[in-house]
């Protein structure tokens, strides 16, 4: 997704099978029937008809919006539309964060194919959402995202390992080479 898309506080983390929500601006009735489809573990994704910038799954007078609390009672899912006010909350990764309520007046969809930051989610695609960002990863490709993302961490940790030992970045990637065609050179001192 768009890189404006953030969680609200940092270390926040969220994964699992969307489950699409396609609403008018200002207007979270489909988010309230959403819910019921949720399951333990499903992200809610949240896009609007026009854009919007309203409080679509708000905190209100002090405590979370039934809807919210439902989640959390219920062990039913997570929304990525920015990660919860504390670690105790619904987690939620957001365009924006305004106190605009909402109202419930118009229908809209439910698992159905949307945009979302300039990503298309199908209903049961997977949402991966932390401070680098939101990324889709379709159903389908899944286990090989997982088997390919396993790879790099290994890889990852292998070189934190190498720069610990104080190997440098330019010997490890081998960018000394690439240096040298474009022309760099190292002085002893600055040309006078």
């Amino acid at each position: 997704m768009l890189p404006y898309m953030r969680p609200i506080y940092l270390g926040a983390r969220i994964a699992g099978p969307a489950v699409t929500v396609y609403s008018h601006p200002g207007d979270n009735l489909m988010i309230h029937a959403a819910i019921e489809q949720c399951r333990k573990g499903d992200v809610l994704v949240v896009t609007t008809k026009s854009e919007s910038t309203d409080g679509m799954f708000r905190r209100a007078a002090g405590d979370f919006m039934p809807g919210a609390r439902h989640c959390r009672s219920r062990d039913r899912g997570r929304c990525a539309r920015r990660r919860g006010y504390n670690n105790d909350a619904i987690p939620r990764v957001l365009k924006a964060i305004h106190s605009m309520g909402t109202v419930k007046e118009t229908a809209g969809s439910v698992n159905i194919d949307v945009v979302c930051a300039a990503a298309i989610v199908h209903p049961g695609d997977v949402i991966v959402a932390d401070t680098d960002g939101v990324v889709v990863v379709q159903r389908r490709e899944a286990a090989e995202v997982v088997r390919l993302s396993e790879e790099r961490l290994a890889k990852e940790a292998k070189n934190r390992e190498q720069l610990k030992a104080g190997k440098l970045g330019l010997d490890m990637y081998g960018l000394r080479a690439k240096l040298q065609a474009l022309g760099v050179e190292y002085l002893d001192r600055a040309p006078e």
